[in-house]
């Protein structure tokens, strides 16, 4: 087959599933191989040795899933996932970033804080690893991945004075898309985009680890199963909305979250690296947050403030009272 991808990844990565969902909507050929081979890909030819590794059909090798999205987009005209107008293109693109570097603490903190959830995970995670292999192998690799993840948690913030933050805010998020989802699928027309997809890449992991699968098929039962549309979404056609459209109260309210929680996060992580500083603290709703800080984070405030500048007046204009209404206007004051 010409013109064929290969996605190197893993059904417990969060980006794999987003990427592997983002090819399946847009129609592009491509081969899903996941297991403990796609580690050593990423090592022998990526830059910074992570999943999930996308080979181009010229045997090149690239990772960064947002990135890897938008030179997509360039690649392939068809079933784009970028709204058409630019201003709702730049809101999908702030949920995208905010599920990807915040969302992500949710799906950490629920597979690595409880014994019951990192018992189940390993395993699950060494199966996918070996897809066989026999009980002492697997059970082996089981325990050392165990031990490395949870060692971990302090390094990405997941630790448990922080978790109470995280749960209301993932719950604030599930909240709002359970009430999107039964009525209107999508955010920004009849046809997904690059948000729903960052979205589903974390929440796919909500929705298979222990713990919080209880919880989303008890309390958020119209998310859960929208998970699945998301998956595999070749089969959808649909439109943008004109850019004159309200935004809807899912959008609201994801943008309300980014503002609450998200804002803070970043401003606060980019002061303790300028300063220097070890570690950065915040509170939101008398709920302390508290890390070291990474220079990815920064790179991404970079991104979002550099693709907000490069915005025509017109689209500016439209989003700025749905930014500064939000709080997320704080990003590019």
């Amino acid at each position: 087959m010409q013109d064929r991808y290969t996605l190197y990844g893993a059904l417990a990565s969060p980006y794999s599933m987003k990427m592997r969902a983002v090819l399946r909507y847009r129609r592009i050929p491509h081969i899903w191989s996941h297991g403990r081979h796609a580690q050593q890909v990423a090592r022998d030819n990526v830059r910074a040795p992570v999943i999930p590794v996308l080979e181009y059909p010229d045997g090149t090798f690239a990772n960064d899933s947002t990135p890897l999205i938008y030179d997509l987009e360039a690649r392939h005209a068809d079933r784009s996932i970028v709204p058409a107008d630019p201003g709702n293109a730049f809101i999908a693109l702030l949920i995208e970033d905010f599920a990807d570097e915040w969302l992500t603490k949710a799906m950490f903190g629920y597979r690595w804080l409880e014994d019951t959830d990192q018992v189940q995970m390993s395993e699950w995670l060494a199966l996918d690893a070996f897809k066989g292999g026999g009980a002492e192998r697997t059970g082996a690799y089981a325990r050392e991945f165990r031990e490395r993840q949870v060692g971990r948690m302090a390094l990405v913030g997941c630790t448990r004075e922080n978790f109470a933050l995280i749960e209301q805010s993932t719950r604030r998020v599930l909240q709002a898309l359970e009430a999107q989802v039964a009525n209107r699928h999508f955010l920004f027309g009849t046809r997904p985009s690059l948000a729903e997809f960052g979205l589903f890449g974390q929440l796919s992991q909500l929705g298979v680890d222990p713990t919080p699968q209880a919880i989303m098929r008890a309390e958020f039962p119209n998310t859960y199963r929208w998970l699945l549309h998301i998956d595999d979404a070749s089969g959808i056609e649909g439109e943008w909305d004109r850019a004159d459209t309200p935004p809807n109260a899912a959008t609201l309210a994801l943008l309300a979250e980014i503002g609450r929680v998200y804002v803070p996060f970043l401003l606060a992580n980019a002061a303790a690296l300028e300063a220097g500083e070890p570690t950065f603290r915040f509170e939101v709703d008398g709920m302390p947050y508290e890390q070291g800080p990474f220079k990815y984070q920064v790179k991404c405030l970079v991104d979002l403030r550099t693709r907000y500048s490069a915005l025509s007046a017109d689209a500016r204009e439209r989003i700025d009272p749905v930014l500064e209404a939000t709080g997320c206007g704080a990003l590019f004051g």
